[in-house]
């Protein structure tokens, strides 16, 4: 990427989890189903991850909503394709509906170290997010977006949610994923930065304190890619559509460009507090996209939606530009009625847990 792509590029990696339809339960069979998938890929990138009940569909570099969502259909439909072959469903969710014990990590020694490392938090870590990239022309230009995207993050995690389920309960949360990242070192919304040097800095002591590994990995929500030059936002849960998806990346090339719009007239990012910031969070994981929010700049609670139309209104001219704001509308209009995937896990629970995995999987490729 060049610095004409700052703001323009977006991709996104979407992680999911293999269930076997039989017990309901996380089905070990990444490296199979990777298999089947990839002899057949054109647009995307197909890996797995941590653990062998997960895998990931990662998009390639696109500019334009609709080919990204063709890049993301054909990564759901080719994951989707290869579990069926091998007796399994793919299952955007980002903790499992049931779960029993620890499965194998995936192939590759990283995998294996980073268990080693957290032990029992990594052996358990079925968790799935839905990555978003947006290029930038360098890593302090990433810092500063990153410093600006901080009070949006909860917003973006509050529609995303979808992740209701620990061992097999209803937690209460709309991400139970979120709570379970809590356990890592270091995990929150990003500090505030004045530059890549002074985050690199932190990230160097986190290094040698051994909270993490080494200098690529970070628990932050936001980041600078350590491989792209993009801003890497992961603070949702996997969704359950495409659609879902789009509207992630829509509204963070929404903030991304607003945010470079705001350092090229010079207007720094507002410092919020660190604590605060926290609350936010959390109360977007306890309580989704229907229930109250906490505002980041007026320190107090409101309705989520009142936070989801002050985003809006923050970006619109920069959707505008893109011409992605009627877009992004009826996306958020959808999910705003129909509520996000824990609104629609929850309602599918009545008719027992097996009703919400059959959901999702359908959800998966529609």
């Amino acid at each position: 990427m060049t610095t004409d792509n700052a703001g323009v590029t977006v991709g996104v990696e979407e992680e999911f989890l293999l269930v076997d339809p039989g017990t309901g339960f996380p089905a070990s069979g990444s490296a199979a189903v990777l298999r089947h998938a990839r002899a057949r890929r054109r647009l995307v990138s197909l890996q797995g991850e941590m653990l062998s009940t997960q895998v990931e569909a990662a998009t390639g570099v696109c500019t334009d909503l609709s080919e990204l969502h063709d890049h993301l259909s054909e990564g759901r439909a080719l994951l989707a394709e290869g579990a069926g072959a091998n007796g399994m469903l793919l299952v955007p969710t980002g903790t499992p509906v049931l779960r029993d014990g620890a499965p194998p990590p995936a192939e590759g020694d990283r995998f294996a170290a980073i268990i080693d490392a957290y032990a029992e938090v990594a052996a358990h870590y079925q968790v799935n997010g839905c990555h978003v990239h947006v290029g930038v022309p360098d890593r302090d230009t990433a810092i500063a977006v990153i410093n600006h995207l901080r009070p949006w993050l909860p917003t973006l995690l509050a529609l995303s949610a979808n992740s209701i389920f620990t061992e097999g309960r209803d937690s209460g949360y709309a991400s139970w994923r979120v709570l379970e990242q809590t356990r890592f070192p270091g995990w929150g919304v990003t500090p505030w930065f004045a530059s890549a040097r002074e985050y690199d800095d932190e990230v160097a002591r986190l290094v040698a304190c051994g909270a993490v590994m080494d200098e690529a990995m970070s628990f932050w929500l936001a980041r600078p890619s350590p491989r792209f030059p993009t801003v890497e936002l992961r603070v949702a849960d996997a969704v359950p559509t495409a659609d879902e998806a789009v509207l992630q990346a829509a509204l963070t090339r929404g903030l991304v460009r607003t945010a470079l719009a705001d350092l090229e007239r010079g207007e720094e990012a507002p410092r919020i507090s660190d604590q605060v910031a926290a609350a936010a969070i959390w109360a977007a994981a306890r309580q989704g996209v229907h229930g109250e929010a906490v505002h980041p700049f007026d320190v107090r609670r409101v309705p989520a939606t009142a936070m989801i139309s002050e985003l809006l209104d923050h970006i619109r001219p920069e959707l505008e530009e893109t011409g992605d704001l009627e877009r992004t509308e009826q996306l958020l209009k959808t999910v705003i009625r129909d509520g996000s995937g824990a609104d629609r896990q929850r309602a599918a629970a009545a008719r027992g847990p097996r009703a919400v995995i059959a959901m999702l999987a359908g959800d998966v490729t529609s």
